[in-house]
């Protein structure tokens, strides 16, 4: 249990929401109640579930938000529902789907250095668009797919929701298993692979060798053009963080010597969430997070903890 999204408010409705979740914990007994106010709070809930070994191959995993689509990204069949379904899973243990239909998706080449997962998912949405993948299952694979780390296929899964896609799934690979194995005693999980004879609504392939940079510009994640195309347009904004970008590979992502000397600083309003990792991991001697601020960042974290009454 993670509250998410409404944690760091004054609104006493959010707050009484805490409230519940905690004396249902305790009434429960449940262990894994992620509190805000505890040590243990761990921020995003569909970041926290994998780090905190939750994430396992073989198992279905429902979540009350749509992007828990991201645990697929462990080879979990992981889809949000809504409050409804939440309490009825609670009630009986059960749900009642229907087997979606799915899309292949074969990501091959060799990626440019400056590319990252977040690119591939935006070159997908450009192409599917957020309707073309309604109810359906995104399966990933391709050589690109065999070498990406879990962070990045994380960010896969979680925007393929931004399609209509029922989930994504990844067959896990080795880096995968040492992740899930070092954060979870649990071993007796069951690793699914698709049928050789598997059938699919279609089969996308691309070479990424030569791919840039993507940008999905206003007012929708499938309006996504070659980020070449908008070179000397102004941004009055930045906004690092979320289920989508607020793994710590993206905030270190964030610190190379483009983005300290020149982007942030050319920013109005650049604003960074809050990641529990960042005060202490160092790169040339400084955390994370005085790179960050160094470079303009300003963190919202600080200044909302101070509102919370739920406590």
């Amino acid at each position: 249990m993670i509250p998410d999204h409404f944690i760091f408010t004054s609104d006493e409705k959010a707050n009484a929401n805490i409230r519940m979740m905690r004396n249902f914990a305790e009434e429960q007994g449940h262990k894994y109640f992620y509190d805000p106010h505890g040590q243990n709070y761990k921020g995003v809930c569909h970041i926290a579930l994998a780090q905190e070994g939750h994430n396992r191959p073989g198992e279905v995993l429902v979540g009350t938000d749509f992007h828990t689509v991201t645990s697929g990204a462990f080879g979990t069949f992981a889809i949000g529902v809504g409050n409804t379904d939440a309490a009825f899973i609670l009630g009986t243990g059960e749900i009642l789907l229907r087997v979606p239909e799915t899309i292949k998706v074969i990501f091959n080449g060799q990626l440019p250095p400056n590319i990252m997962s977040k690119d591939l998912i935006l070159l997908l949405l450009r192409d599917l668009t957020t309707q073309g993948a309604t109810y359906q299952s995104i399966e990933f694979s391709g050589e690109v797919i065999d070498n990406m780390k879990i962070e990045d296929r994380m960010t896969l899964c979680n925007m393929v929701i931004e399609a209509g896609a029922k989930n994504g799934i990844i067959v896990p690979n080795t880096s995968t298993l040492d992740y899930i194995n070092a954060r979870s005693d649990i071993k007796n999980f069951e690793i699914f692979e698709p049928d050789k004879s598997a059938e699919y609504t279609k089969i996308l392939e691309y070479d990424l060798t030569n791919m840039k940079p993507q940008i999905a510009k206003p007012h929708s994640p499938d309006n996504v053009n070659n980020i070449n195309n908008i070179e000397g347009k102004k941004i009055d904004r930045a906004y690092i963080g979320s289920c989508t970008g607020g793994k710590s590979s993206d905030l270190c992502c964030c610190t190379n010597t483009k983005i300290k000397k020149y982007q942030l600083k050319h920013l109005e309003y650049p604003l960074l969430v809050k990641f529990y990792e960042i005060i202490n991991q160092k790169i040339d001697n400084l955390s994370v997070y005085e790179i960050l601020v160094n470079a303009g960042g300003l963190f919202n974290y600080a200044r909302q903890i101070n509102k919370i009454s739920a406590k």
